[in-house]
């Protein structure tokens, strides 16, 4: 059995929407008092949850232990409680129940904008960071060097941080939480604003804390690739509850299928017009794909079906396939119906894109309907369904993933 590095025990947090502080001066001090001199906050116990209350509960009830030098992934859906968990380990905000064991220094990396001061250099905020996590400026003029070459911002590193663009001050940050003498790192979906280069340059990092100097490193992120190429361990989270826990391989599939089941789900309300865009005079009526997920050598087939409401010129259709950060890459198009369509047209039609011209990965589609005046000027009778359609899934061999992208895409559009 290793070494416990964190060690969570019904970890709970509830937020009050609203509300700031405790409402009163004197409860304010109170709260401080107590807290100063290590007790319990008498104003911080919510009780039990009560239907209707003006608040939620953003943790509930966490159990779980880390071992030193494990690397572990945190995923889930938007608002599944990763954030709040990475924050309450960081001892950036009080958990309302429970509590937290940590072994170590943490160096954490959470939002852009957080942890530096804005209005000192780069190099004063590096010293100023390596004084938060107790070491002494001759323990940090000899990191200098190492921190300052692997931000790659040489040359504005005695400029203050202010007029740093995202990108270098992420990299910054990065670099800094990296490279200081810390046991424990947190990382957040920030690393998303550096580019691919970076990526890679500060995933490679943290592999090698890890297996190198057997640090611990906790990362959240929605980029599955960049999870399972790092970690060994994961948790998935839902509606603040650990739902899962194992072998990183086991939770990103349990992660990517919650995903295929939500997007089956959605497809059944593809008729409900609160959720559509356009004017209504052409609906997507059913799409369908043959598998949930496919080979990389693996023909994907994708059946959908339509009907107009209203007589217009000419009937188009697009799929946008864009990568796992949502970024466009490439597009199917076709031409359905060049004339006049009349009201009432109803057609079936399959997408058929060939195997092998999609790298492994998962591709969100677009799916789009537009007439002959939507393709040269303001879209004013088209339908468009987006963000209800499944993604694309694409695996290897091997079972493994890599990052997304395009061989060549070969497909066609033909009437079923």
């Amino acid at each position: 059995m290793g070494t416990v590095a964190i060690k969570v025990e019904h970890l709970s947090k509830y937020y009050d929407l609203g509300v700031i502080g405790s409402g009163t001066l004197r409860k304010d001090l109170q709260s401080w008092f107590w807290k100063r001199h290590g007790k319990e906050d008498p104003n911080s116990v919510i009780g039990a949850e009560l239907p209707g209350a003006d608040g939620f509960w953003a943790l509930k009830d966490i159990d779980f232990e880390i071992q030193q030098g494990d690397r572990v992934g945190i995923v889930g859906k938007n608002g599944a409680g990763k954030s709040t968990l990475l924050k309450m380990i960081s001892q950036i905000s009080a958990p309302t129940r429970g509590n937290i064991y940590i072994k170590g220094r943490v160096a954490s990396l959470l939002e852009v904008g957080t942890g530096f001061n804005q209005e000192l250099t780069g190099r004063e905020n590096i010293y100023m960071n390596g004084a938060i996590l107790g070491m002494k400026k001759r323990e940090i003029d000899r990191k200098m060097d190492e921190i300052i070459d692997f931000s790659g911002i040489e040359k504005h590193i005695d400029t203050p941080v202010k007029r740093y663009s995202s990108g270098m001050y992420v990299r910054l940050a990065f670099a800094v939480a990296a490279n200081l003498d810390s046991d424990i790192l947190i990382t957040d979906e920030v690393l998303a604003v550096g580019d691919a280069e970076f990526q890679r340059k500060a995933l490679g990092k943290m592999t090698e804390l890890s297996a190198g100097e057997g640090r611990t490193v906790l990362f959240v992120s929605h980029n599955m690739s960049a999870v399972e190429m790092l970690c060994n361990k994961g948790f998935l989270m839902d509606h603040g509850v650990l739902a899962a826990r194992g072998e990183i391989h086991e939770i990103t599939e349990k992660y990517l299928e919650s995903y295929r089941a939500s997007y089956r789900q959605d497809i059944a309300v593809v008729k409900d017009e609160a959720v559509r865009r356009g004017n209504g005079a052409v609906d997507f009526t059913d799409i369908s794909f043959s598998k949930d997920s496919y080979s990389a050598a693996e023909d994907i087939v994708i059946d959908f079906s339509l009907k107009t409401s209203k007589s217009f010129q000419g009937l188009y259709f697009s799929l946008d396939i864009k990568n796992s950060r949502r970024e466009f890459i490439t597009a199917i198009k076709h031409c359905l119906e060049p004339g006049i369509v009349p009201e009432g047209f109803s057609k079936k039609f399959r997408v058929t894109i060939s195997g092998g011209t999609l790298l492994p990965g998962t591709y969100p589609l677009y799916f789009w309907l537009g007439d002959e005046m939507s393709l040269s000027g303001p879209a004013m009778n088209y339908c468009v369904l987006d963000e209800y359609t499944p993604d694309l899934v694409i695996l290897p061999e091997d079972g493994s993933r890599t990052p997304d992208g395009l061989f060549c895409l070969q497909g066609r559009v033909e009437e079923v």
